[in-house]
């Protein structure tokens, strides 16, 4: 089971980041391994009562529905491709109908949450410091995602235009504004920066040693500042930019707007966010709508 050239595909035809090839290259693995497992090293020897036992045995190891149905989608995509290229001739995995997922609603931090922690007093003499505060501050003031805060450059930042170019998924560019609260930070940041950073690192954010930051650590970060000013078992980076999106749609901002600024290709991608504004929306109607005051 050759999947380099889907890799190579992947990268160079659908322009995919390489994150999101990591991701589907995990799970063709997994599932290689499982063949090896059950003695089949032939694509045209895979059926779907083979991809129905594995995806059993990865509901039993602990995988989520959400999860398998992730690692299906992989799965499709690859043989997609093997179709495409005349390598097999039908797709066990065309068959298998994605598992129920259960909902789960995403409970953003509240506004008197964020404004605590922003309003804070840090050290920003303190690079660490300075530079932990900003990834908070740009992922609540933009909304952009983990891997896109740790791929931002210095050349995408402007100070005087005050916009940050952003490389969402599939490698499509979006520029997002920054609150001009943002501003004097960025440049107090640069000015610790310039002390650490090796030369050729071009990241706008870096590690103590120099180095471009990792996921986990901007995780780790998210968690250790919200765990002081929240309850909510739920802390991560995502959270975060469900947050931006829920207060900016509570506060009267356009949902084609937000889907703009989230970098959503479709507007239902944005519409999750809808439900938390909703008790807002309510108090609107309750006091503007004619009959709602009979």
């Amino acid at each position: 089971m050759d999947t380099i050239p889907y890799l190579e595909y992947l990268e160079l035809e659908k322009n995919y980041s390489s994150h999101t090839i990591y991701a589907y290259e995990k799970d063709l693995n997994q599932f290689k391994n499982f063949l090896k497992d059950e003695g089949v090293f032939d694509l045209k020897e895979v059926n779907y009562s083979l991809i129905r036992s594995w995806v059993t045995s990865l509901l039993e190891n602990g995988d989520t529905s959400r999860t398998v149905n992730r690692k299906m989608s992989s799965l499709k995509s690859f043989y997609g491709f093997m179709l495409k290229i005349g390598k097999v001739t039908t797709s066990p995995a065309a068959a298998f109908k994605s598992l129920k997922v259960s909902k789960k609603i995403q409970v953003p931090f509240s506004t008197e949450e964020v404004l605590k922690l922003l309003d804070s007093s840090y050290n920003n003499y303190n690079f660490v410091e300075s530079r932990d505060f900003l990834i908070i501050e740009l992922l609540y003031a933009t909304g952009i995602r983990r891997e896109e805060l740790i791929n931002i450059k210095l050349k995408d930042i402007s100070l005087e235009s005050q916009t940050i170019k952003v490389l969402g998924k599939r490698n499509k560019e979006r520029i997002v504004p920054l609150v001009p609260s943002i501003i004097s930070h960025v440049s107090q940041y640069l000015s610790l920066r310039h002390e650490f950073a090796i030369t050729n690192v071009e990241e706008l954010f870096i590690t103590s040693k120099g180095n471009k930051i990792y996921p986990s650590l901007v995780y780790r970060v998210i968690k250790s500042y919200f765990s002081k000013v929240s309850l909510k078992v739920k802390i991560s980076p995502h959270v975060l930019r469900h947050t931006f999106a829920t207060h900016l749609l509570d506060y009267g901002a356009d949902l084609n707007a937000v889907k703009e600024l989230l970098g959503h290709i479709s507007l239902s991608s944005t519409q999750i966010y809808t439900h938390s504004s909703m008790a807002t929306l309510k108090g609107v109607y309750g006091s503007a709508h004619p009959r709602s005051k009979k």
